[in-house]
């Protein structure tokens, strides 16, 4: 499933507050252990850190999501 996630004149998102926000985890917690488990996918690569900086042009693919940062 594609999604897409505007930042907003944010200038980035942290990876773990968007897994939550796009409703992929119910809690930071879970959003952590998704990541910790090298769950997650930036732009490709296996992401293992929980506080990256995701900015406009950013892919995240987990489970079956793919979200777009625009």
């Amino acid at each position: 499933m594609m999604e897409t996630y505007e930042l907003k004149g944010e200038e980035y998102i942290e990876l773990i507050k968007l897994l939550k926000i796009m409703r992929i985890s119910e809690s930071g917690g879970q959003a952590k252990m998704i990541v910790e488990d090298g769950l997650v996918y930036r732009n490709g690569e296996q992401e293992f850190r929980k506080r990256a900086k995701l900015r406009a042009g950013d892919t995240i693919a987990v489970f079956e999501f793919t979200i777009k940062v625009v």
